[in-house]
């Protein structure tokens, strides 16, 4: 695990499961849970288009573990090209594990193996691995056999998209939780105006989150046009 040392990478604070707006994704949450607290099928394959909240579940699924004093790992493997497959070495160690669109080292024979000697070692171990993926097991570009047949191991889940109406109710409880009032009027105008996945409405409340607290102004949709230079 020398490698992950130099990752730093960082779980976001929001992404918990208190943050996810579940939508239609209730089975799917409460499976995570039930993985996370050893009470069910430990190995969960998440699978969805961009922006519909799979890496925020992976990380909720680590806050979830960290805040019941267990050792959770979350990677990114979209972000660690520079990395090789040693990266996954130990990872056992940790009561959860977290393996992000994993579908950016599909057809890569070193990670490919090293996957598969990874489900193998995390199942000896009873310990809980969580991977995503942007489609499904079976439409993965897998070329190892044996790895192909670990990844229909388990349950698998394809996250569904919010609604506007949901996403709309997502942007008000994140400014709830961080203190300050959004109206209605104000998030709808930012979802009106900003890219609709749930990637990019949080990276916009996070910028305007920022710039209210720095300049100590209420979101209005005056500040929000300045802000995002709509």
């Amino acid at each position: 695990m020398t490698e992950q040392l130099l990752l730093n990478v960082q779980l976001h604070e929001q992404s918990t499961f208190q943050t996810f707006t579940v939508g239609e994704n209730s089975q799917v949450v409460a499976a995570l849970q039930e993985a996370v607290e050893a009470r069910a099928e430990r190995f969960i394959y998440l699978f969805g288009e961009h922006g519909v909240g799979r890496s925020h579940l992976l990380q909720a699924c680590c806050h979830f573990a960290e805040r019941s004093q267990h050792r959770a790992l979350y990677l990114p493997l979209s972000q660690v090209q520079h990395l090789t497959p040693a990266v996954l070495e130990g990872a056992q160690q940790f009561s959860l594990i977290c393996l992000d669109d994993i579908n950016a080292v599909a057809g890569d024979n070193h990670w490919e193996e090293a996957l598969f000697h990874l489900y193998n070692e995390l199942r000896a171990a009873d310990c809980a691995l969580v991977v995503s993926a942007d489609t499904a097991p079976a439409a993965l570009p897998i070329k190892l056999a044996d790895l192909r047949s670990r990844l229909s191991w388990g349950l698998a889940f394809q996250v569904q998209g919010l609604s506007d109406e949901d996403k709309l109710s997502n942007l008000q409880l994140r400014a709830r939780l961080r203190g300050f009032d959004m109206s209605a009027e104000v998030a709808k105008f930012i979802l009106q105006r900003c890219r609709r996945d749930m990637a990019s409405l949080i990276a916009a409340f996070d910028r305007l989150d920022q710039a209210s607290l720095a300049e100590q102004r209420k979101l209005t949709i005056p500040f929000v046009k300045e802000v995002l230079n709509f």
